[in-house]
């Protein structure tokens, strides 16, 4: 579908006008609109456009320095535009909220590396993630604290979907690289996220790993929409429903794999020869 046609900008005077007239799809969960941001000169983002529907998989692909950790930085408030407008939904103005703000609207991040609570058991790691506390002062004090019913039947099943269930009781510490990457998925999921950004999940996995978190990420599709930024091409492959190319903090390609493996300019700029 052409993404001019899933909104419809009515024709304004100014720009606050256009801005209290826009309309954006039901069916989109993520809207960036004409994002830039430069820093020391230098525009990470030029422009960028990208929208993002409900319950959708995307990978997000592109050499360094095409923007991608700066879009991320800018859809959880970590870094703000130039310009632009980034909305959650079809009310949620990013923009005006800070970071905190944003985790509690529904929007989950997960860095290339792990943080969990290594010297805490895999049941305190997510039971923390409910009460949503930053410090880790906070999330000490917490630890062991008794749940719900319906909160310890809903951390039962996270844990059966990251394939924790076993090890509940084990320190996070003693966990593979891998499992505790899925933890700290795990630890977004107890948050209830409508939107997970998750950032080269697989780096440092074995092979089986690697296939696991294939299947862990596309088991979450539907219920959450997710955005993954990934470097490993075999690992896109095994996810890949839409896969969007960044370049020069703009999309250079969007589309199936198929597409973009066989676009001339991807593969100038990024897939090779």
């Amino acid at each position: 579908m052409n993404m001019l046609n899933r909104f419809h900008l009515r024709p304004a005077t100014d720009a606050r006008q256009q801005y209290d007239n826009l309309h954006i799809g039901k069916n989109i969960i993520l809207y960036m609109d004409g994002v830039s941001v430069s820093f020391d000169g230098f525009k990470a983002i030029n422009d960028l456009n990208l929208y993002i529907e409900r319950g959708e998989l995307r990978c997000i692909i592109g050499p360094n320095g095409a923007g991608k950790s700066t879009m991320m930085d800018i859809i959880t408030g970590k870094t703000r535009p130039d310009e632009g407008r980034v909305f959650l939904g079809q009310n949620t103005d990013l923009l005006k909220m800070s970071e905190a703000e944003i985790a509690c609207a529904g929007i989950g991040r997960k860095f290339q590396k792990p943080t969990v609570f290594e010297s805490l058991p895999v049941y305190d790691n997510l039971s923390l993630a409910i009460a949503g506390s930053k410090s880790v002062f906070g999330a000490y004090f917490g630890a062991g604290r008794k749940l719900t019913g319906e909160q310890n039947e809903f951390l039962d099943h996270v844990l059966e979907l990251i394939g924790q269930a076993d090890h509940k009781n084990r320190l996070a510490g003693e966990l593979s690289h891998g499992q505790k990457q899925w933890l700290e998925i795990g630890m977004l999921l107890m948050q209830k996220p409508q939107l997970l950004l998750i950032d080269e999940p697989v780096a440092g996995m074995t092979h089986g790993e690697i296939e696991r978190t294939a299947e862990l990420l596309n088991s979450l599709a539907g219920e959450h929409a997710v955005v993954v930024v990934e470097h490993d091409m075999e690992f896109v492959r095994m996810i890949a429903r839409t896969v969007t190319v960044l370049h020069q903090g703009s999309v250079l390609a969007e589309g199936n794999l198929a597409d973009i493996q066989n676009n001339q300019q991807v593969i100038d700029v990024y897939l090779g020869g």
